[in-house]
């Protein structure tokens, strides 16, 4: 197995991804049609934040177990790591399908453009690879782990008044205060859209932020009874709360899908090392992982490394 590094991105990266905000041109065709390229060393951007970097340490396993070498670089910020990736100064990246789609959507057609994401999960990623294109980017397959938008209750709440999804909570008529981000109140995926698809009674938001820990404590007391959370949340049990499932399916098709650059990642190699995650990660997993980091404070490169060899994906030793 070959030596892999993480590091920080150095200044001349960051100069030069800055100053070229788009990538190969649109119309430069040939960099889009060339034969899908192979490079035997593939850097790999995380963006900085534990299940992503999570995901950049599976890539690089994997594609180190392929005979690829390879390192890893964080880039915080989607507005530098995607033009990179178009340049070819990254050549891997772990991203979300529908949120992806809309950024290059908007990149593309300017921010009111409408949303092309979607729940659907075949049309978001046609859409997806459809802008991804031109730009010298192929998304590969999905897999079946998605990190979407999700409400949870206290498992007391749910028992007491019979909930297991968004739906029954709308059947039951109960009154709710939302622990949310403040565009939650306009966010066609949260307040508007638990009223209008499951009907149910939104009577505030309160603005803890989504997911933090101010927010789980004010559901675990009471103040409020839902918070806005994620489906790979790996602290919900630590707060005595449970999640409602989108059985009418409100939340776009968040499933994670690698990005690559073609002219230097599209090879089928890549796309073979990669999609052997495909079969294995599941959302479960997935939190599961982000709390042995969070929680547990693990080293997310031995967290990935024992996930892999646990479903025999990589050699132990």
């Amino acid at each position: 197995m070959r030596a892999r590094r993480t590091a920080p991105v150095l200044l001349p990266l960051l100069l030069a991804v800055t100053a070229c905000t788009t990538g190969p041109a649109l119309e430069n065709q040939g960099a889009v049609t060339a034969p899908p390229g192979d490079s035997e060393h593939l850097t790999i951007g995380s963006a900085g934040f534990t299940e992503s970097d999570l995901l950049a340490q599976l890539y690089a396993l994997l594609l180190d177990r392929a005979g690829y070498s390879t390192k890893i670089i964080s880039v915080t910020n989607r507005e530098i790591y995607e033009p990179a990736l178009e340049s070819g100064q990254i050549d891997v990246v772990p991203e979300y399908a529908a949120t992806f789609a809309d950024w290059l959507n908007a990149k593309k057609n300017g921010a009111d453009a409408a949303p092309v994401g979607s729940p659907d999960l075949a049309t978001t990623m046609k859409a997806l690879r459809a802008l991804a294109a031109p730009r010298g980017l192929t998304v590969l397959d999905p897999g079946r782990a998605v990190d979407q938008n999700a409400f949870a209750v206290t498992s007391a709440y749910a028992t007491a008044h019979h909930l297991k999804s968004l739906s029954d909570l709308g059947r039951s008529g109960l009154p709710v205060r939302l622990a949310a981000g403040d565009e939650c109140v306009q966010r066609p995926y949260c307040a508007p859209g638990l009223k209008k698809t499951y009907g149910i009674d939104i009577t505030a938001v309160d603005p803890k932020g989504v997911g933090t820990t101010p927010a789980k404590r004010a559901v675990q007391s009471g103040r409020d009874q839902m918070v806005l959370t994620t489906t790979t949340d790996a602290t919900l049990d630590n707060f005595g709360l449970v999640l409602l499932a989108d059985d009418k399916h409100l939340q776009n098709a968040d499933y994670l899908v690698p990005v690559v650059n073609r002219s230097r990642a599209g090879s089928e190699g890549v796309r073979t090392a990669l999609g052997k995650l495909n079969t294995a990660l599941t959302t479960a997993d997935l939190a599961r992982l982000n709390e042995q980091v969070d929680s547990w404070r693990r080293l997310p490169e031995d967290v990935a490394r024992t996930y892999l060899r646990s479903k025999h994906l990589i050699p132990a030793g």
